[in-house]
């Protein structure tokens, strides 16, 4: 008798907010959250999270180091809507008030393995001089009122911004049952611990 074919796929993450490059800024902290399509449902772990602040290496490369765990595993019907993983870091400005640093988004590797992705993260920008300079006298930056938006893409077209920094993540990617439901997701479902990919060295 055939096995009844499964009717949800479940994609496991984890891995960490491992770092981050803002030459201008320093002590920051980071905020992750998921943004995910109607079919999909998070079934364990947290998809959002909050990290330590973090001040600069002593060495030359001047890293902020977080280290910051990610773990979560979402069950889906089908691939529309995969998840993005969406970042914001905050830091203090000249007045002590935390104030955005950068805002970024990427998605989940679709394959399974161990994936490293650096993202370039980028600042709304005031439109006039003016509104900069009241801006920062008043301490306040122009900021998303939802980071989800970063996702998104729409409206995005007509925000000004600004490129700043760089955020460093580690994904460890495990798919189940996505291969029965008819989806190629390269490497065969792992349902193990993850290692170095099939090609002996790490996924990129």
């Amino acid at each position: 008798m055939a096995a009844a074919v499964p009717s949800v796929f479940l994609l496991m993450v984890n891995g960490q907010v491992e770092s981050a490059q803002f030459p201008e800024y320093d002590d920051l902290y980071c905020k992750y959250c998921f943004v995910y399509g109607q079919d999909w449902a998070p079934t364990a772990g947290l998809e959002e999270g909050i990290s330590q602040i973090t001040s600069k290496s002593q060495d030359v490369r001047r890293v902020l180091v977080w280290n910051f765990p990610i773990d979560v595993t979402f069950k889906s019907t089908n691939p529309y809507g995969w998840p993005q993983i969406v970042l914001s870091v905050y830091g203090p400005d000249v007045f002590g008030n935390d104030v955005v640093r950068g805002y970024g988004a990427v998605h989940v590797p679709f394959s399974p393995g161990r994936h490293k992705r650096t993202i370039p993260m980028f600042v709304p920008e005031s439109t006039s001089k003016l509104q900069k300079f009241t801006s920062w006298f008043m301490g306040r930056r122009p900021e998303f009122t939802d980071p989800k938006v970063v996702a998104q893409g729409e409206g995005r077209e007509v925000t000004r911004v600004r490129s700043q920094g760089f955020v460093t993540l580690l994904f460890n990617v495990v798919t189940k049952d996505l291969r029965k439901l008819g989806y190629d997701a390269g490497p065969a479902d792992t349902a193990g611990a993850l290692g170095p990919s099939p090609a002996g060295g790490t996924l990129p």
